[in-house]
């Protein structure tokens, strides 16, 4: 599958990954913005920003853009995590143009007073249902009390306070300097028409702005112990939130330390699976690993009967443990690698799924990975590469950890 790229005057990087098999087109923008660049005072806009996106430019309605989308029939949303903002569209090959043109119109909103006062309240009203919703927001506590001062730290919804405070201007500020050209990537995957892929690019976001670069790396802190505890009595199960220290985004060893985790607390045949979920005692324990630009994080998770949460907890510890004293067999090894390497090839079978790795890696770090090449990282993958993982992230080292359910005070 061919990769392609080209970079417009004003910074706008197009790439696509083409397979003339394919029978869809995936198209999408990478927008490389999320909660961690923004200030106490913005936190929430970019998330916000994604809502705003969808109600319409000065010459398009929001009303029409989701009509569009109906009449092409096209698979279309959007996200935004701590690091990434995108808006897609899957359709059919012969609808790319149309799908292209609409995707880049949304990329420059109205952003209306009244949209803006009124999309204001269903986010908040967002907020409050997450947080009264198992897990209670236990991942982004957690996630707060890891990272500490650092920008990953901020959730990507942002608080009550924080939204009900944040005036239009401040938005339709953040969206100039973050949705320029040289902060974007129009990614597309499948049965992809590249030469008309630019051109549209270039009809449609040629007399973008161009924007000085921003600085996203900062150091982060070292990992210190912390537990919290969020009291939720009408709560079923307790749910427990672990996060340590993993490599993160520029290190070789995260694809190791995706391995381990398999081997650990994949959600069938692991570690925890066989010790917790097979055997009935939790509803669900796992292990997975999670990587940003400059940090990484081992999460555990775990779910089950509030008076049975510190035994469980110190049991995972032990398994931890005991894998990194005793090592991983060469059974659990296999199998481990056998399921990445299917999940790798499976993903990208489908182009909406390459859609947000070749487009997320490629507003990461300019780097482009085939199919073959995520697949011979795998199969290149030995024992050692994860006892040496085990050793550098000790799982059982300085965590955050967050219960919350029915379990008292």
């Amino acid at each position: 599958m061919p990769f392609l790229h080209e970079r417009l005057d004003n910074g706008l990087d197009v790439v696509a990954e083409t397979s003339p098999a394919a029978l869809s087109t995936s198209v999408g923008f990478f927008v490389k913005t999320g909660s961690r660049d923004e200030t106490d005072a913005l936190w929430g806009t970019s998330h916000f920003l994604e809502h705003m996106v969808f109600k319409g430019t000065p010459d398009l309605p929001g009303d029409e853009i989701n009509r569009r989308l109906d009449r092409m029939g096209a698979s279309a949303n959007a996200f935004t995590s701590e690091e990434d903002t995108v808006y897609y569209a899957i359709v059919l090959p012969e609808q790319q143009p149309e799908a292209v043109e609409l995707l880049a119109r949304m990329m420059r909103p109205a952003l209306r007073d009244e949209d803006f006062a009124t999309e204001k309240l269903v986010i908040l009203e967002e907020i409050r249902m997450y947080d009264d919703q198992p897990p209670f927001g236990a991942d982004e506590r957690c996630r707060a009390a890891f990272f500490g001062g650092h920008p990953l730290a901020r959730s990507v919804l942002g608080t009550v306070e924080s939204i009900q405070a944040l005036p239009v201007e401040a938005m339709r500020d953040y969206h100039r300097r973050r949705y320029a050209p040289g902060n974007m990537v129009l990614a597309a995957t499948g049965a992809v028409d590249f030469p008309a892929l630019v051109a549209a690019a270039r009809r449609l976001c040629g007399d973008w702005e161009p924007q000085p670069a921003a600085e996203r790396l900062e150091p982060v802190p070292a990992a210190a112990a912390s537990r919290d505890l969020v009291v939720r009595p009408t709560a079923a199960l307790e749910y427990a939130v672990r996060m340590s220290a993993g490599p993160d985004e520029r290190s070789a060893d995260r694809f190791a330390a995706k391995l381990l985790a398999t081997v650990l607390g994949d959600s069938s045949g692991s570690r925890l699976y066989w010790a917790f979920v097979d055997s009935g005692v939790a509803e669900q324990a796992s292990l997975h690993h999670h990587e940003f630009l400059d940090a990484g994080l081992f999460v555990t998770q775990l779910s089950c009967d509030a008076d049975d949460t510190d035994s469980l907890l110190d049991r995972i510890l032990e398994i931890y443990g005991d894998a990194a004293a005793g090592g991983i067999t060469a059974a659990e090894f296999a199998q481990a690698r056998n399921k990445v390497a299917s999940r790798v090839v499976l993903s990208g079978e489908r182009p909406r799924r390459r859609l947000f790795e070749v487009g997320g890696e490629w507003a990461h770090a300019q780097v482009y990975r085939s199919v073959a090449d995520a697949l011979r990282i795998v199969e290149s993958l030995t024992r050692d590469d994860l006892h040496r993982v085990a050793a550098t992230w000790p799982l059982t080292g300085p965590a955050a950890t967050v219960l919350a359910g029915p379990r008292p005070a």
